[in-house]
């Protein structure tokens, strides 16, 4: 009812929403007469906030349409090259000179945790110049039809699996906070199988290995409320409009509103200085706000499956760091991986995943011989940095992509 209910403010407030964005473009355009009022930067900046504050964003655009490798730039085509009910696999495809040796195949696992792949637009960027890369890009669960069945756990750790042997033995696999559980367990089981293909490389990068160590705001909240309260106030079914009507989702408005309250004064003054920003015609700074909100604003529903088995198995129940972790009814063995070298990326001033979380995967992965594990804590970085930003071009990404080819 809540989702039926959001979605109906929603239908009303189009109306209201459309004539805002139209009197900002009236306002602004350099063919208006009003566009040169005294008032009419103040009355473009209200419309444009109103406007901006009630429109559902789209999902954005990863945007990397070249590279430079080798000091040339080269075009890069996004390709889709298996395609699943939840999850897309895109293969960055760049047009490299014949003969050129092949670069280091990389499966970046990206996090199904409200925000869509693009978040790591800048993870990608990073890597392209020297990498293969291939990310998974997971479905909005409220566009996927219900005949589509449900998406639980054990079937994210079934999709990594089938991504891994897709790309070959020769690949390397990151994962970047939440999936680093389902992908430990994916090449676990692979490990435990004696499976032909295996990643020569695992990088984790911010994840709860074990969401025991540092506990913040997020694995306090799984601890606090037994798993039926997220059940009965976090799930809803999608309205009849989408063309996933009727599935149980957790919807992305409401995560959209937990990131939000994780921080709510930062927030209302990042929104108070856009406003200045657009009467004092600061246009850089602008634009700034506009880039950054596009992306965080743009939300997906969570399948409930998946959602409330995760609260459960990784925020709750610590299956994996606890060694009663079962995926199809096999016993999740990290201690069975040995060819796969381990290499964990924390932030020193992680709010999500907290110090220790992720490096804990080194007293689960005690098959992987120390010469080949490595942990590096990230001085001064918090969870984003870690995937995006300075610190992780300068700082991060040299050691993961020499950490790649030492064990390539």
């Amino acid at each position: 009812m809540l989702y039926a209910l959001h979605d109906l403010q929603r239908t009303a407030l189009s109306p209201w929403n459309y004539f805002a964005k139209a009197s900002h473009e009236f306002l602004t355009s350099p063919f208006s007469p009003l566009a040169h009022w005294p008032s009419s930067r103040r009355l473009a900046a209200n419309a444009e906030l109103f406007y901006r504050l009630t429109q559902d964003f789209a999902k954005p655009e990863f945007g990397l349409d070249h590279t430079v490798v080798a000091g040339e730039r080269v075009a890069v085509h996004e390709t889709l090259v298996v395609d699943k009910p939840f999850c897309k696999l895109i293969h960055f495809k760049r047009e490299l000179p014949a003969g050129r040796p092949a670069d280091p195949v990389v499966l970046l696992v990206a996090p199904l945790s409200g925000h869509h792949a693009t978040l790591l637009r800048d993870t990608v960027r990073a890597m392209l110049p020297e990498h293969e890369v291939y990310i998974t890009d997971w479905v909005d669960a409220r566009i996927v039809p219900l005949e589509k069945g449900p998406f639980h756990f054990d079937d994210y750790v079934d999709y990594v699996r089938e991504f891994i042997r897709f790309l070959g033995p020769d690949m390397h696999v990151i994962s970047v906070c939440q999936p680093t559980v389902p992908v430990l367990a994916a090449v676990s089981l692979m490990a435990s199988m004696d499976e032909a293909v295996k990643p020569r490389t695992m990088i984790m990068m911010g994840g709860p290995i074990d969401a025991r160590k540092s506990p913040t705001a997020v694995n306090n909240l799984a601890m606090q409320k037994p798993y039926s309260w997220f059940e009965s106030t976090l799930i809803h079914r999608v309205p009849l409009r989408y063309p996933g009507s009727m599935r149980r989702v957790y919807p992305g408005f409401l995560q959209h509103m937990g990131f939000v309250a994780m921080n709510p004064s930062r927030h209302a003054e990042a929104h108070r200085d856009f406003y200045g920003h657009l009467v004092a015609g600061d246009d850089e700074s602008a634009a700034a706000h506009r880039k950054f909100y596009d992306e965080y604003n743009a939300v997906l529903d969570m399948p409930a499956e998946y959602y409330l088995e995760t609260i459960k198995r990784v925020f709750q129940e610590f299956q994996l760091p606890k060694g009663r972790m079962f995926v199809r009814e096999l016993l999740v063995r990290p201690q069975d991986i040995k060819k796969t070298a381990l290499l964990t990326v924390e932030g020193e001033l992680d709010d999500i995943s907290g110090n220790g979380q992720t490096s804990a995967a080194h007293d689960l992965c005690t098959g992987i011989p120390k010469a080949r594990r490595e942990h590096f804590t990230t001085p001064g970085a918090g969870h984003y940095g870690i995937f995006s930003g300075r610190r992780w071009r300068e700082v991060i990404y040299p050691r993961v992509r020499d950490f790649i080819r030492l064990n390539a």
